[in-house]
């Protein structure tokens, strides 16, 4: 069973890397601006890094909680730029 925390973690810190390079991408897209692409991508790779080096914390529930919360507040982000542009 460790195993499985084990990948849960790493595969939570990827998806928290991908979460700054597809943001970085958009943004690089709609101000098509290649070095802010690629100042995203290095983000990302660093939040990767990041995130792996704590992923034993993942599995802690407080940081648990802490993750939902700002998954939350993402999603929250993404529906109000939606909605922004629905109006637009």
């Amino acid at each position: 069973m460790p195993q499985k925390e084990d990948s849960s973690g790493k595969n939570a810190a990827k998806s928290f890397g991908e979460i700054f390079e597809a943001f970085g991408e958009a943004i690089s897209k709609i101000f098509d601006d290649p070095e802010l692409k690629q100042k995203a991508k290095e983000f990302g790779n660093s939040a990767v890094e990041a995130a792996n080096t704590l992923g034993s914390r993942f599995k802690d529930e407080e940081v648990k909680e802490k993750f939902k919360d700002a998954g939350k507040a993402a999603n929250d982000f993404g529906k109000n730029v939606e909605d922004f542009f629905k109006d637009v």
